[in-house]
């Protein structure tokens, strides 16, 4: 398989990936994913960004999670995410740590 061919397959990945995150399980919070995956929607949001600035684009923080949510992340949090229950947050300040190691972009 030649390079291109396989930047190519990647992208269609990355981009089905969003498209299931988005719009086929709106249902799963990010704490889940986080918890269960070690990366949430806001983690994908992030290596958008880096992917942007190790190419020379400017991209902020709130540009790059629009452009993943397709929306602002106060409206996508206003329609679709729900209050963390005490489990939830117990198990994602364990994950946080083994997971993202500093970064603060998850919330």
């Amino acid at each position: 398989m030649d390079q291109q061919t396989k930047i190519e397959l990647e992208a269609a990945a990355f981009r089905q990936l969003r498209t299931h995150l988005m719009e086929q399980r709106r249902d799963v919070q990010n704490i889940d994913l986080m918890n269960l995956a070690g990366f949430c929607r806001n983690c994908l949001s992030r290596w958008y960004q880096e992917a942007a600035t190790a190419r020379g684009i400017e991209m902020s923080k709130d540009a790059a999670r629009e452009s993943f949510y397709g929306m602002r992340m106060a409206e996508w949090k206003s329609k679709y995410q729900t209050e963390a229950t005490d489990e939830q947050k117990q198990g994602f300040v364990t994950t946080f740590v083994e997971n993202v190691k500093g970064y603060s972009y998850c919330y």
